[in-house]
């Protein structure tokens, strides 16, 4: 079964093999294009490979085929790759739009360009060239991904399922792109939206920037390969949304609480960026006038001190913020675990996708 670490080594051999004959091209036009080869190899080595995962395991749901040989996994194991070349993708961009240093430990992409331009003594502005080369990189990932998913395609023999999978991929893209542009006008536009919407709003950015993207889709993408009948696609969509949701929302209390050393950005880096969260909803409903008003006008200060961000942090925990999205978390868990119960799918699937729903919801990073 294709489960655990072979998955991993197989989506990531699927990762190298294809890097290596695009970089190919690159480094056939220019020796200048050498730091799109380096950089696109480390933004795409390491990770949890979640995305990756509920691919393979929404084919498995469907297909029952997990023992299958490894050739046999080419078109679901190109589709989990592909994911993750658009993740990372949308990570380089996410980046540039946060204006983020770091990303895994690690200088973001554009703070690298950024480097590479300082160390390099160029003209021009470090930082314009930073940005604008990894706009290009970003891209360059984009188009790759969509390159790796059609390969895979183009091996299934059934066509029809083909088809369906790639509609799936091309749906995601649409609300990623919608869901991002909504979380960065929440961030803008939240003054002039009333109070009283500020939660529907956060959870519909929570919806398409992450929830689908990050489980349902990965799940729809694999078992339309599989060639899925619209119950089992029913099925798993109603344990992916849910559990997308409550990803999301962990994202949101690790942004504002995570340890540094474990999730890989500054402590309070939501709360710099100014990032309309449910979390901050929640907590703004909660605070009484006064101390909302606090709240409001320090968040998304790129300059907030480390005794600011705890004095934050504080705030939102007393008013009890934390703990109801820690229990809209454990509800959310709790719906999809049980849309599982009755769903058309496999034994080993069904067991599969409890696990990975705990591991997701219950992360430190």
């Amino acid at each position: 079964m294709a489960h655990g670490s072979r998955l991993v080594d197989l989506v990531q051999h699927r990762i190298e093999d294809f890097l290596t004959d695009r970089t190919a091209i690159l480094r056939s036009i220019s020796p200048d294009l050498a730091p799109l080869d380096a950089f696109s190899k480390r933004f795409l080595s390491g990770g949890k490979r979640f995305r990756a995962r509920f691919c393979y395991w929404g084919w498995e749901a469907v297909s029952g085929r997990g023992g299958s040989a490894d050739a046999d996994l080419f078109p679901v194991v190109s589709a989990a790759a592909a994911l993750e070349l658009f993740h990372a993708a949308a990570l380089v961009h996410d980046d540039i739009i946060d204006n983020s240093d770091t990303r895994r430990s690690a200088p973001s992409a554009h703070r690298l360009f950024e480097r590479l331009h300082a160390d390099s003594d160029w003209s021009g502005d470090a930082p314009e060239y930073g940005r604008a080369a990894a706009i290009l990189l970003g891209d360059l990932l984009l188009g790759w991904s969509d390159e790796l998913l059609d390969e895979g395609l183009e091996a299934l023999p059934d066509r029809r399922a083909a088809r369906a999978a790639r509609i799936e991929f091309m749906r995601m893209r649409t609300e990623v792109t919608a869901g991002q542009y909504l979380d960065i006008l929440e961030e803008r536009a939240w003054r002039t939206r009333p109070d009283s919407e500020h939660r529907e709003r956060a959870e519909r950015v929570i919806t398409y920037k992450a929830a689908k993207y990050s489980v349902e889709a990965p799940l729809a993408i694999g078992a339309a390969i599989a060639g899925a009948s619209p119950t089992q696609l029913h099925a798993l969509r109603a344990f992916g949304l849910p559990l997308g949701i409550a990803y999301q929302l962990r994202d949101d209390v690790l942004g504002v609480f995570g340890d540094p050393e474990v999730t890989g950005k500054p402590a309070g880096d939501d709360l710099r960026e100014g990032k309309r969260t449910m979390l901050i909803a929640i907590a703004r409903e909660r605070l009484p006038a006064g101390q909302r008003s606090i709240l409001d006008e320090v968040l998304g200060d790129p300059d907030l001190g480390r005794d600011q961000v705890r004095m934050l942090q504080q705030t939102i925990e007393r008013c009890g913020a934390v703990d109801e999205v820690e229990a809209l978390i454990a509800a959310h868990l709790e719906k999809a675990t049980a849309a599982l119960a009755d769903a058309p799918i496999s034994a080993g699937a069904r067991a599969e996708l409890e696990d990975l729903a705990n591991a997701v919801a219950r992360r430190a990073s």
